[in-house]
């Protein structure tokens, strides 16, 4: 009997199995580290007074406790970040499908525009676009300059009303459509064209051909754009932490920067860990929610 032969280390290297785990295995270590291990220590962090500079101790559900039942600026950041959520994510979603729509034709200078579209989600979120914003919005800044120019009010202090405040910072949010605008062209192209020719053969015009078979088609990439940007609008930060600083009275205080100022400027990281791990349950709720119910508005083509 010939005894078998050892392989070589490159020849175990190179089988298929084993190459995929270590192509894989960078991302497997940063999550590990970056992600679940801080998640991890995050959630047992929750249960504790922890201030970083002292040794945690262990409370319980004291600042659960706390932050539901003593804690008045709680609720009222967390009905600030849900009203910016409400708005801003359908907005920015309508807006993504109506560009993409203008984009769908393609033409030489289709590159371009796409380009042009897409910037604003890459720069959008940077502490530079922020304080340009914020001074676009200022008593004396561009916006009341063409406000001016029209001969409309020219006075409006934008920043400092709590009525327009935070209208400011969704509508930040809308110009950030860009990526959402992509994903959304990238499904109209996916529609076939003879639906459309066989709607007009039928004598359906523009709105019945939208509401009919662009729509229903699109259901799957709104979809999935629906959960991106609900998960994004809950994580907001700069745009609060930069142009507003949550003022004025705290309309513009979303729940992550309330959360930052708990862990770092009032020295309370149990209680701010606590405050994470109640989004993440918030989060998880609705994501659970829509795809619960999305058998009943998504249509997948291979399932009709």
């Amino acid at each position: 009997m010939i005894p078998k032969r050892k392989k070589s280390f490159s020849q175990i290297i190179n089988t298929p199995k084993v190459a995929g785990y270590v192509f894989i295995l960078p991302f497997i270590i940063g999550f590990l580290a970056f992600m679940a291990l801080p998640m991890i220590l995050s959630l047992g962090f929750s249960f504790t007074r922890y201030n970083i500079l002292k040794t945690p101790v262990f409370i319980g559900l004291e600042n659960y406790k706390t932050m539901f039942t003593a804690d008045p600026k709680f609720w009222k950041v967390f009905g600030v970040t849900m009203y910016y959520v409400l708005f801003s994510v359908p907005l920015r979603l309508i807006m993504a499908l109506i560009v993409a729509m203008l984009l769908v034709k393609t033409t030489k200078l289709s590159g371009f525009y796409r380009a042009v579209y897409y910037l604003p989600s890459i720069i959008g979120s940077s502490v530079a676009v922020a304080i340009l914003w914020k001074r676009m919005f200022a008593s004396d800044g561009v916006i009341n300059a063409i406000f001016k120019l029209f001969g409309l009010p020219s006075d409006i202090a934008w920043l400092g009303r709590t009525d327009t405040a935070i209208w400011t910072l969704i509508i930040l949010a809308v110009w950030q459509f860009g990526s959402s605008m992509l994903i959304f062209l990238s499904g109209l192209k996916q529609i076939p064209v003879s639906l459309y020719e066989a709607a007009t053969v039928d004598g359906a015009n523009g709105f019945q051909r939208f509401f009919k078979i662009t729509i229903p088609m699109l259901t799957p990439t709104i979809f999935f754009n629906l959960i991106n940007q609900l998960i994004n609008g809950f994580m907001a930060f700069t745009q609060s932490y930069i142009i507003t600083q949550g003022k004025p009275r705290d309309t513009t205080l979303f729940y992550t920067v309330y959360m930052y100022q708990n862990s770092f400027t009032y020295s309370k990281l149990g209680y701010g860990c606590a405050m994470a791990w109640f989004m993440v349950f918030v989060v998880g709720i609705m994501t659970l929610i829509l795809f619960k119910t999305q058998k009943k508005w998504v249509y997948y083509e291979a399932e009709g």
